[in-house]
C-alpha cells in the first residue's frame, strides 16, 4: 500500500493531506528562498569612500546640468508660447 502512494507522488514523498501538504510546500519554499538571499548577500560588495566620493560628484555635477538645461528649454518654451498667444489675441496686456 505505501508503495502505491509513494508512486502516486512523482517526487517519491508520500502523499499527505491537502492542508498539511501545502504547508510543507511554503515551508520548502521559504527555506529555499532564505539560503537564495543568504547566497546574494553573499556576493554583495561594499564600495570604498573614495568609490562613494566619485559617484556622488558625478551625481551632484549631473543633476546641476540637467537643472540647468530644463530651466533654459523651459525659459525658450515659455517665450514662445507668450509670444504666440500676443499674436493671436489670447494673452491680454
Amino acid at each position: 500500500m505505501a508503495t502505491k502512494v509513494a508512486l502516486a507522488n512523482q517526487d517519491g514523498r508520500p502523499k499527505m493531506p491537502g492542508i498539511v501538504e501545502k504547508v510543507v510546500d511554503q515551508w520548502n519554499e521559504f527555506t529555499r528562498f532564505l539560503s537564495d538571499v543568504r547566497a546574494e548577500m553573499r556576493k554583495v560588495v561594499t564600495p570604498t569612500r573614495k568609490e562613494v566620493e566619485a559617484t556622488t560628484s558625478v551625481v551632484i555635477i549631473a543633476v546641476f546640468l540637467f537643472g540647468v538645461y530644463f530651466f533654459l528649454v523651459d525659459g525658450i518654451f515659455a517665450n514662445l508660447i507668450n509670444q504666440l498667444l500676443k499674436k493671436t489675441g489670447g494673452l491680454q496686456q
